[in-house]
C-alpha cells in the first residue's frame, strides 16, 4: 500500500505545491483545510478536503488517526494574528493554550506537534517536500543591490535576526539607512504596506529594502520564510526596490517566474547566507 502523508493545509499555494510532489512520488495524500482559509483548488489534486475550524486540535488527530495516516506536514499560512479573535478552540486547544509560558508562533506550533506526537502522529519537516524551491546563495536577479540597497540590506538582515530570534518577525524594511518597519504578528505584506505609507504619507518616495530572514533555529517543519509571485504584487504596489532572503532557508515559489517578474520590476534580489562576511551579514 503506498504511504499516507496527513497535509495540514494553510492558505497560499504551499499546501497545493506539496500537494503535486506528494502525487509525483505516488504518497496518498490525506488533506485537512481550515475553514476560510484553505484554496479550494487544493481539491483537485490531494482530492476531497476535510475542514476544521481554526483552533480546532482534538478533531483533526482523529481524523488523520482514522485515515490510516500516521505522518503529517503544516503547509501555508495562518495569520497569527488570528490569535486575537475569530478562532473557536476546542477542549484540549484551551487545555493546551493555559499550560503555555506565551502565544509566540514558535511556542504554540511546537506544543501542537507535541500534541500530535502523542497520538503516534509525527510531523514532518515542510522544506523536505519543496526542497527544490529553496534559494540557493548569490544574485538572483539580473540587476545588483546598488551600494545603499546593500547597506540598507545589510542593516535589514541584522535587524530581522535579531527579533526573529525572539519570534517576534522576520522581516524588516529599510530605507536610506533608516529602519521603516518591522514585522510582528500583522505578516510580511502588511508590514511592508504600513513601511511605504510611512514613506509616502511624508512625501517620500517609497525605494523600499526588504530583509527577510529564517529564525536563528528555525523549525522547518513550520512557519518558513517564502516569497513568490504574490509577493511581487505587493512589492510592486509598495515600491520595493531590493530584497534579501536566506540562502537555504527560504522557499521561492514558482522560482522562474518569479525572477523574470523580478527582472521586469528591476527587483534586486540576494540570497545570502549568515555570517557571509564579504557582504557583513
Amino acid at each position: 500500500m503506498p504511504e499516507k502523508i496527513g497535509l495540514i493545509a494553510g492558505s497560499g499555494r504551499f499546501p497545493i505545491l506539496v500537494a503535486r510532489k506528494a502525487k509525483r512520488l505516488g504518497v496518498e495524500i490525506v488533506a485537512l483545510g481550515i475553514k476560510g482559509v484553505t484554496d479550494g483548488a487544493l481539491e483537485a489534486i490531494a482530492g476531497p478536503v476535510r475542514y476544521f475550524r481554526l483552533g480546532e486540535i482534538a478533531k483533526p488527530i482523529e481524523f488523520l488517526k482514522d485515515s490510516g495516516a500516521r505522518k503529517a506536514v503544516m503547509a501555508g499560512k495562518v495569520e497569527h494574528a488570528s490569535l486575537f479573535g475569530g478562532v473557536l478552540p476546542d477542549w484540549r486547544a484551551v487545555k493546551l493554550l493555559a499550560s503555555l509560558p506565551d502565544r509566540r508562533t514558535d511556542t504554540i506550533l511546537r506544543a501542537v506537534a507535541e500534541e500530535f506526537a502523542k497520538e503516534g502522529i509525527e510531523l514532518l519537516s515542510s522544506a523536505g517536500w519543496l526542497g527544490h524551491l529553496l534559494a540557493t546563495e548569490g544574485i538572483l536577479s539580473r540587476r545588483k543591490p546598488s551600494s545603499q540597497e546593500e547597506r540598507d540590506l545589510q542593516l535589514g538582515w541584522r535587524a530581522a535576526k535579531a527579533i526573529s530570534g525572539l519570534d517576534i518577525g522576520q522581516t524588516v524594511v529599510v530605507q536610506e539607512g533608516a529602519v521603516v518597519a518591522v514585522e510582528a504578528v500583522e505578516g510580511t505584506d502588511a508590514a511592508i504596506r504600513r513601511a511605504a505609507k510611512i514613506v509616502r504619507d511624508r512625501g517620500g518616495e517609497a525605494r523600499l529594502r526588504v530583509a527577510k530572514v529564517a529564525k536563528p533555529r528555525q523549525d522547518f517543519r513550520f512557519d518558513l520564510p517564502v516569497v513568490g509571485l504574490d509577493s511581487l504584487k505587493v512589492f510592486s504596489e509598495c515600491g520595493v526596490a531590493a530584497l534579501a532572503v536566506e540562502a537555504g532557508a527560504t522557499l521561492l515559489f514558482d522560482r522562474e517566474e518569479f525572477l523574470k517578474e523580478a527582472d521586469r520590476l528591476k527587483i534586486a534580489i540576494r540570497s545570502m547566507k549568515e555570517g557571509d562576511s564579504r557582504h557583513g551579514f
